[in-house]
């Protein structure tokens, strides 16, 4: 169980709600204790008054023994009644302590286990499926609360009710307690054998269903392409197959839970015998009495869902452990990407770094000047060199193309300009000082990026333009969207602003959700922009009024524009050409096509293809 410790921090949040149900749990199994002594009570009053009501055989006092035998069974009636009321009672109360605060803790966790997710890196989601994550969060999550609320509320239970049960045993009989409780060390070999399988399984099963999941998660988001190469028969039998995997699991974890029941059971028959056999010698002995057997018989009974539940309680101990111990995996990942200690969008804020070493964390107003000096970097999930002492410096208002053939690096300028990742090697400033010393939440609400892999919520076209600014009104999204030259298209869809876009933006064009992603980060307002390839699937009419709106409106802006295209609409203050992962070629326009190599190449078949 050393997983499970996690939870510890949340039992003492919650430690009165848990405190309070141990409590009425005790409580609740006290009544029920009484009700098979008030049993025995009334069985010896009709076993030892049977014989006076025989005596007045014959005579009117016979009626009045009745009648006041009857007052007597009744009183003992309405006293069961009235214990069972007082524990139903108080089983309400256990309910509503431990099994809300299960679902407290399940929030919180789910909670807890989002945020974190939130807070890694790029390179862990590379590493991961969705359906993994999703399983992890849901899933697993599900059977720790399991474990929060029925496991805990049943265990404390047994252990209150055994223990109030075999006091009173004792008291009674302490030959005959041994005896009916003789099978236990039996079953607790059991429990600790089918333990071990249980666990086993458990995490076997979990991780097949995470498989699923993920399998189920990439078909659906990939369902075009399955279509278009009429894949469907192939996916399906693999499915199939791992879902007969599955299946095959929980059908092995199905067979030990029906083996262990029936030996329960049988233990628990095997105590009732021998409670019969062994009271009936003790009451021929005159050390008990045939109430006393009924009480045991009764006791007996009683721990027969307990000891019954140790199996269920077992399994979901064990389940919880193995899902637990998966869901630790991911939040024992640190964030490679974190904030510096003590900084502050308002104030002045210090980083010790290095011992003595101290940078001062920038607040001032955000100028947009860029520089990266000597910046290199790999990838750490491949160990692909994507950038190797790439150097270059933008003043506040400056624009810089980025222009390289696929695979160039191009795109991890961008990520690392909005440190979804860390530099390897060199230093990227923004405002004179290293990005990683920068408030990250601040550094990025200051950046515009539209990433060349656009990705729009299953909301509508208003939300997803407004995620940039959720504070923004709707005469602000509708003014923006005239800006990503996308507002006419907006206005002519079914329900308009308010059309629900679906799964990643599938009902639009190419197109449609670049210029909806542009619109997105222009509503920032953003001091730097950042456009990678976004512009690739727009008309050249649309083209012009983008960058008529970046060239006149935004030209206080700082803007990094990576591309494949050559723009002449817009004059940019340097163009980069990037050829593995290094500046093959540097300067403005002009004087790259003096220079003769990729960027004039690429000029003049652009500009032949104009004109065809």
């Amino acid at each position: 169980m050393k997983h499970l410790f996690f939870l510890n921090k949340y039992f003492v949040k919650y430690r009165w709600r848990f405190l309070s149900g141990i409590l009425f749990i005790f409580i609740s199994n006290y009544f029920l204790s009484l009700q098979p002594q008030m049993i025995r009570q009334a069985l010896d009053l009709v076993i030892e008054n049977i014989a006076l009501y025989r005596m007045y055989d014959g005579f009117e006092s016979q009626s009045i023994v009745f009648a006041h035998f009857g007052k007597t069974l009744l009183f003992f009636g309405f006293v069961v009644l009235a214990l069972a009321f007082l524990m139903g009672c108080f089983l309400f109360l256990v309910r509503q302590t431990i099994i809300v605060m299960s679902r407290l803790i399940e929030y919180d966790l789910r909670k807890e286990t989002f945020r974190h997710y939130e807070e890694l890196h790029l390179a862990f989601y590379k590493k991961n499926s969705t359906g993994d994550l999703m399983a992890r969060i849901v899933e697993d999550v599900s059977k720790v609360r399991m474990y929060l609320g029925p496991a805990i509320l049943y265990g404390i239970n047994l252990f209150s009710l055994f223990t109030l049960v075999i006091i009173s045993m004792l008291r009674v009989n302490v030959e005959l307690t041994l005896y009916s409780l003789a099978p236990l060390p039996i079953l607790s070999i059991s429990i600790y054998y089918v333990s071990n399988l249980i666990n086993k399984n458990s995490e076997k099963i979990q991780r097949q269903l995470s498989k699923l999941t993920s399998i189920t998660q990439e078909v659906f988001s990939g369902i075009r392409v399955v279509k278009s190469y009429v894949q469907e028969a192939p996916m399906g039998r693999f499915f199939k197959n791992e879902s007969q995997a599955y299946m095959d699991k929980s059908l092995k974890l199905a067979r030990v839970d029906a083996m262990f029941h029936p030996v329960m059971l049988l233990l628990i028959g095997l105590s009732t015998i021998i409670t019969v056999y062994v009271g009936g010698l003790q009451v021929a002995r005159g050390n008990v009495t045939t109430g006393n057997i009924a009480e045991f018989i009764i006791y007996v009974n009683m721990l027969t869902w307990p000891v019954t539940s140790l199996g269920w309680i077992s399994s979901l101990i064990q389940q919880a452990a193995a899902s637990q111990k998966r869901i630790n995996e991911f939040l024992n990942v640190q964030p490679e990407i974190v904030n510096p200690v003590g900084n502050s969008e308002f104030g002045i804020g210090y980083l010790e770094l290095n011992g003595n070493t101290q940078y001062q964390i920038p607040n001032s107003k955000f100028q947009g000047t860029v520089a990266f000096q000597n910046v290199s970097f790999t990838y750490p999930d491949t160990g692909i060199v994507a950038l190797r002492n790439v150097s270059f410096e933008l003043l506040p208002g400056q624009k810089l193309a980025i222009i390289g053939r696929t695979g160039c690096g191009k795109s991890t300028l961008a990520d690392l300009l909005v440190r979804l990742y860390d530099v390897t090697g060199g230093h990227i400033l923004v405002d004179g000082t290293d990005i990683r010393y920068h408030d990250l939440n601040r550094l990025r609400r200051h950046i515009g990026y539209v990433p060349q892999d656009v990705f729009l919520f299953s909301d509508s076209v208003s939300n997803n333009v407004r995620f940039g600014k959720p504070e923004a009104t709707q005469a602000a999204v509708e003014t923006f969207t005239r800006h990503a030259a996308i507002y006419d298209e907006i206005a002519d869809l079914p329900d308009g602003f308010e059309t629900v876009v679906g799964e990643r933006g599938v009902t639009l064009s190419g197109g449609q959700k670049q210029r909806v992603s542009i619109a997105r980060a222009f509503i920032k307002q953003p001091d730097i922009v950042l456009l990678d390839d976004c512009l690739s699937a727009v008309d050249t009419n649309t083209e012009k009024q983008i960058l008529s709106y970046l060239r006149d409106d935004l030209a206080d802006k700082t803007a990094i524009i990576i591309t494949h295209r050559i723009y002449s609409l817009l004059e940019f203050d340097k163009i980069i050409v990037l050829a593995d992962g290094r500046i093959a070629e540097e300067g403005t326009h002009e004087e790259l096509l003096k220079r003769r190599g990729y960027y004039y190449e690429q000029f003049e078949k652009q500009r032949m293809e104009d004109e065809t």
